[in-house]
């Protein structure tokens, strides 16, 4: 461990994390395909506005959207040209502070996501900042001539970055984060070595986070909750090890816009707690990483192979075919659990998302019961991908708006089993945004609400039981009991949060708090796990099972592919 990483996990929070983390359960929606209001083939806010009632009937308090910003799409949104408007084909700026609103009314909070990284090549700020006479660049009265990275010459190179030459009329090249349409913004760099890079945390590098500090506070001011934060450990360019000037200039962005909106929450697309919480995120994600055929904990879990659409030769935990031991998910899990938990910050599992390749079409709905069993009741906030609740499967299509193999976990949500275009919108087939699943046996709401054992139950059974139970919170306890690294089963407490020395504050929830004890077993065999002697109340059962498990004395039996909460 390098001494910056043992530096972040001792370091304590400058702000206290909104004390409505600790019971939300999220759910993120890809806004141009969930829900179409208007019959133009593209979903819209409106029509997200019209499904809060499922998606809080499903047992999901939060929300996150992903980019809804007026961009060229070249990159699905995550080029944005302006941050603060809502882009024509998703509805309007009062479109969304309306849903804003009907999600407040609700009791729901909604995080946008915020790319703070890189624009479109079509943002104002890019604009002016190319034209060729420095006393041309600028927009809104502001000069932006050092809001991106631009070298000083036409045939510069990037001194190891991406670059593009020849496109302004500038006399330099810029910097790209990612592609040819997303220019890099001038955080600056960890040790300038050419005179047009600019020092982080320098003039040119604070003007940029100015900007960015009125982004968020057009946003929140208007009543967005927070934001998921884009690439957010790749702000300063040429970090040392442990990106600690990326770190410096979050506190920097943190020490401003905390104390004006003390409520709002942050989590990170970093991966690396030990840096992130340090940085002043309150939660950061356990993302899914897999290079060259080399799994991190997380892909152990859902996605461990390199034949993503089969199930066959899929080393996950959750396969029943497979052997793995849920050990090596936690060797690299724990360690990161524990310093998001001493920096005061959340590690968040996910079930997908729109960067991820599904599950349904490789692992059962069993094995996706159990699995989503594990994740919904696991520390951190849990994030539910929309469509996961139903089963939605990867499709693989061409690429769509920079989508490329990601496109074929973002296409439309499936509602109703029949309808046109299954519910997602009446416009023509051939004008959707994606088309829908046309297998026959394509899952829907209507179609899994009228199976009493389907996943979309399962999932509301789990979510509902976490809303009611303080064990659940998100930063409440958590203690392995069982992990044998030649087994199957998993087993762990989750204690609540109590005031009192008997941990009893379960007045927000409705139940008493008591301590939780969660066991399961992925495989096609019957496994046992012995009780923890002593935590459980006397009057302890099964709360929800999947699989009928069962006790005897001290003793669990978990048949094959079950799941059991016990308290």
């Amino acid at each position: 461990m390098t001494d910056h990483a043992r530096h972040a996990q001792e370091s304590p929070r400058t702000f206290a994390r909104p004390d409505w983390l600790s019971g939300a359960r999220f759910y993120e929606i890809y806004p141009q395909s969930f829900a179409d209001s208007n019959g133009d083939g593209i979903g819209d806010i409106p029509g997200i506005t019209g499904k809060l009632d499922y998606i809080a009937g499903l047992g999901c308090n939060a929300l996150w959207i992903n980019p809804c910003y007026d961009s060229p799409f070249k990159d699905a949104g995550y080029d944005v040209c302006d941050y603060t408007r809502v882009a024509a084909r998703y509805g309007t700026n009062d479109d969304l502070v309306a849903l804003f609103e009907a999600a407040h009314e609700r009791g729901m909070h909604v995080l946008l996501d915020l790319v703070p990284g890189h624009t479109s090549e079509e943002h104002a700020w890019f604009r002016a900042s190319g034209q060729a006479a420095p006393a041309d660049r600028i927009t809104d009265g502001e000069n932006v001539s050092e809001r991106y990275i631009w070298t000083d010459c036409w045939i510069s190179g990037g001194d190891g970055l991406p670059f593009i030459g020849g496109e302004a009329g500038r006399d330099g090249t810029y910097i790209l984060n990612f592609f040819k349409c997303q220019p890099a913004l001038n955080y600056g760099f960890a040790h300038p070595k050419h005179a047009w890079q600019k020092p982080a945390l320098g003039p040119d590098a604070l003007a940029t986070c100015e900007a960015l500090l009125d982004v968020m506070r057009f946003w929140l001011s208007r009543g967005a909750d927070g934001f998921r934060v884009d690439m957010a450990d790749s702000l300063v360019k040429h970090d040392d090890g442990g990106k600690p000037f990326t770190i410096r200039t979050w506190q920097y962005l943190f020490s401003k816009i905390r104390p004006e909106f003390p409520e709002a929450a942050f989590v990170s697309e970093w991966g690396r707690p030990y840096e992130s919480m340090q940085a002043g995120f309150d939660m950061d994600f356990y993302l899914d990483w897999r290079w060259d055929g080399n799994p991190n904990g997380y892909n152990m879990l859902l996605r461990n192979t390199d034949t993503p659409l089969t199930h066959k030769g899929d080393a996950s935990y959750f396969n029943a075919d497979s052997d793995t031991s849920i050990a090596p998910f936690l060797d690299q899990y724990l360690p990161q659990l524990r310093d998001a938990e001493r920096a005061g910050g959340l590690f968040d599992l996910i079930t997908c998302n729109h960067d991820t390749l599904r599950t349904g079409q490789r692992l059962t709905e069993r094995e996706r019961k159990v699995a989503y069993g594990m994740l919904m009741t696991m520390p951190g906030c849990p994030f539910l991908y929309y469509g996961d609740e139903i089963g939605m499967r990867y499709r693989p299509l061409p690429t769509k708006e920079g989508g490329y193999t990601r496109t074929g976990s973002r296409t439309p949500m499936q509602w109703e089993a029949g309808a046109a275009n299954l519910g997602f919108s009446t416009a023509d087939a051939d004008e959707l945004y994606l088309p829908v699943d046309p297998s026959p046996d394509a899952p829907t709401v209507s179609g899994e609400e009228a199976r009493a054992d389907s996943l979309l139950h399962w999932v509301r059974s789990v979510l509902t039981l976490r809303a009611v139970q303080p064990a659940l919170d998100a930063d409440a306890g958590f203690d392995v009991v069982a992990a044998p690294a030649e087994g199957r089963a998993f087993a762990y407490l989750r204690r609540p949060n109590g005031d009192g020395a008997d941990g009893t504050d379960g007045a927000a929830h409705g139940e008493p708090a008591r301590i939780l004890f969660i066991a399961m077993n992925p495989s096609r065999a019957d496994a046992q796990v012995a009780m923890p002697s002593g935590e459980l109340a006397g009057d302890a059962s099964v709360l929800l099972g999947l699989g009928e498990p069962s006790i005897d004395g001290g003793l669990l039996t978990l048949p094959p592919q079950s799941f059991a909460v016990i308290g």
